[in-house]
């Protein structure tokens, strides 16, 4: 099958990549500027989620029978310094996926994020009401609803705190614990936000399975199966990976960020877990795949 992939720079966007093409699809990776995957039997087209032309156009040229969309703009703070691109990124660019979509008649995951929730609560489900604070939670809420409307063939793919240790995956906060305490230095660690953490190449596994063999029109949580503070994924980390070093509890109102976290935000991952032969991992057996990941880089 001919799929094609936004946000193919990204962690789960390249993770999708590489396991489309193992899968023997005929892929192309889209993203902004060249490719920063490792050679492969892939195409690549440059093409910018925010300039209102370049992913429609790139998408009806190349005629893809599916389409993960993974790109976007996730600089939680960015967003909230420039709105207006997160708008054109986040929900404009998912207008130009959806659209493409709809013309060609293929298959949309749109790939979200635990952020469209408040966190007041946590285990949030797939039908509990979403109220998003901050311009990036805001777009990533505005651009599900434009997948679903627009593509008449669209699901939603809720992930939250993706992490990877293949070799050229960007630093997240797992491999920064892992860097930090090799190195002997302490890492600051939020006990009072509650998230999902989700291996990249996990999520990838689920969002094409949703994208391949299921014909699910709605919203989907593929997140990691256990919810923890951070602090508790911190500890988690140094744990597998045999480090020892201080990890310092912190409150997120103490370090003043620009944009708004939800503190409560697990997802509920029970209809993942019942429809999808990729489950969920917990989050014993994703450290030990990050670990096997972070081991392989030599």
């Amino acid at each position: 099958m001919r799929i094609a992939i936004t946000g193919a720079n990204g962690l789960l966007g390249g993770a999708a990549v590489t396991l489309a093409v193992s899968g023997g699809h005929e892929v192309v990776g889209l993203g902004r500027g060249p490719c920063r995957l490792a050679p492969g039997r892939f195409a690549w087209a440059d093409a910018d989620l925010s300039d209102g032309r370049s992913v429609e156009r790139t998408l009806l040229e190349l005629r893809p029978e599916a389409v993960l969309h993974a790109g976007a703009m996730t600089d939680v703070d960015g967003c909230e310094r420039e709105p207006e691109l997160a708008w054109r990124a986040n929900v404009g660019g998912t207008e130009q996926v959806a659209r493409a979509c709809r013309a060609l008649g293929a298959r949309l995951v749109a790939v979200s994020t635990d952020y469209v929730f408040d966190g007041t609560r946590g285990r949030y489900r797939e039908d509990d009401l979403p109220n998003p604070q901050g311009a990036y939670a805001r777009t990533k809420r505005c651009g599900e609803e434009a997948a679903l409307v627009i593509a008449p063939d669209a699901a939603v793919a809720r992930v939250a705190v993706v992490y990877s240790g293949r070799p050229g995956a960007k630093a997240t906060f797992a491999t920064q614990v892992v860097e930090k305490l090799s190195r002997g230095e302490p890492v600051k660690a939020f006990s009072d936000q509650v998230v999902s953490p989700t291996l990249a190449e996990s999520a990838a596994e689920m969002t094409l399975e949703l994208l391949l063999e299921h014909d699910l029109r709605g919203v989907l949580h593929t997140a990691g199966a256990t919810a923890l503070d951070r602090v508790d994924f911190a500890r988690r980390v140094a744990a597998r990976f045999g480090l020892s070093g201080e990890i310092v509890p912190v409150k997120t109102a103490d370090a003043k960020l620009l944009a708004p976290r939800p503190l409560r935000s697990g997802l509920d991952v029970g209809r993942a877990m019942a429809l999808l032969r990729a489950k969920p991992l917990a989050i014993d057996v994703a450290l030990d795949r990050f670990h096997a990941q972070w081991v392989a880089r030599g």
